[in-house]
């Protein structure tokens, strides 16, 4: 069975690269994507990656991965604070969800530092950068036993 992993990211990433780049960085969502496709064929994995602006459309897309995906990663963005749609469309994903943020939500403003979602997560990674989606879809890759046996014992087994 071939893992599939799907990376659905909320409103606003579309214009990564040039909204805030004191807080999120100059690296564009297509680079992420392209660095997340990469990383998935590394791992022998298909990945579904997506960005909407609007919340009924990540529901929607949510929904479709219970029947497609063995784990979630999800960046909310905005939604993150205010959805209980999107929180109430990832209770009812089956598989491991991971969080993203680019920034560290925790040292925000007090309207950033609350996410509503993440009671709904397996794990949240926050504070990377860009480079949180690499980590996330490798936990989730090892949340589900899918890790590659040719990566080396400390990046699968990890402390003991």
């Amino acid at each position: 069975m071939t893992v599939r992993l799907s990376i659905v990211n909320g409103p606003n990433l579309n214009l990564l690269g040039v909204r805030e780049p004191h807080i999120y960085g100059t690296t564009t969502l297509a680079q992420i994507e392209q660095s997340c496709r990469e990383f998935a064929q590394f791992l022998g994995i298909e990945l579904a990656f997506s960005q909407s602006n609007h919340e009924g459309v990540l529901v929607d897309t949510i929904q479709a991965a219970r029947g497609t995906s063995q784990a979630l990663i999800i960046n909310p963005a905005g939604y993150s604070f205010t959805s209980v749609a999107l929180f109430d469309a990832l209770k009812i994903f089956d598989g491991p969800i991971f969080e993203v943020h680019i920034s560290n939500i925790h040292a925000r403003d007090e309207l950033h530092r609350h996410s509503k979602l993440s009671a709904a997560a397996t794990a949240v990674i926050c504070g990377l950068g860009p480079y949180g989606y690499i980590v996330a879809m490798q936990a989730a890759v090892r949340a589900v036993g899918a890790l590659p046996a040719s990566l080396p014992e400390p990046l699968t087994r990890g402390p003991v």
